[in-house]
């Protein structure tokens, strides 16, 4: 990510709006999390330029915050976590700046970031849309997947065979949501369609990378 209008934020859910014509918009209300620039990674000194922000707030109580000292060289309170984004150049960026959703614009496309919902371990009908065997009775083929060819040759399954497995919590990329509304001052941003992950969840916004044709 070689741009530095990068933000983290909580997804809150869904609804929908009316615009000036009176048109019904789906929207996903997302909310900014506290984000502040921890530490600057230097070429010269770590190998490579990159941005390390920490999100979130975390109660202190009596077990001591792993984070504690290395957020001190930056002055700031214990974090939920952190998170490192590769850039170019830091501007004016300096230790201890807060990120909000003021680095984005009303009518601006952005891309979205986050982790699919768990489904578990799911067979091949529901994981990868097959349409199974017969229903009727007798028929000893249901919702299999049939067979994975394992004979003489070529002696083992392929890599990448379509098989029962793990479904969902996968990180997936949404590219060019556009933001219909910000509220900066309950930190609200209102992007067009559905984003990736439950209710609560951390996501990353992103200014677009692949500027949808005919957006200004």
């Amino acid at each position: 990510m070689k741009d530095r209008r990068i933000v983290l934020g909580k997804k809150i859910g869904m609804t929908q709006i009316f615009d000036e014509q009176k048109r019904l918009i789906p929207v996903t209300i997302v909310e900014a999390l506290p984000c502040f620039v921890a530490q600057l990674k230097e070429e010269r000194r770590d190998g490579y330029n990159a941005i390390q922000l920490a999100y979130g707030t975390r109660k202190e109580g009596n077990l001591t915050n792993p984070l504690k000292g290395h957020l001190k060289a930056a002055n700031l309170q214990a974090c939920a976590g952190l998170k490192e984004f590769p850039v170019e150049d830091f501007g004016a960026c300096k230790l201890g700046d807060a990120i909000d959703f003021s680095i984005f614009r009303t009518g601006e496309y952005i891309d979205v970031i986050g982790k699919t919902k768990g489904h578990g371990f799911q067979g091949v009908m529901k994981r990868h849309g097959f349409s199974g065997g017969p229903a009727s009775h007798g028929s000893m083929f249901h919702r299999r997947g049939g067979s994975y060819g394992c004979r003489q040759w070529p002696g083992h399954v392929y890599k990448g065979r379509k098989m029962p497995g793990h479904d969902g919590c996968a990180m997936r990329t949404i590219q060019n949501l556009k933001i219909i509304e910000l509220i900066l001052e309950k930190n609200l941003l209102l992007l067009k369609g559905s984003l990736p992950g439950n209710n609560g969840g951390l996501i990353l916004l992103r200014k677009a990378k692949k500027m949808k044709q005919g957006a200004q």
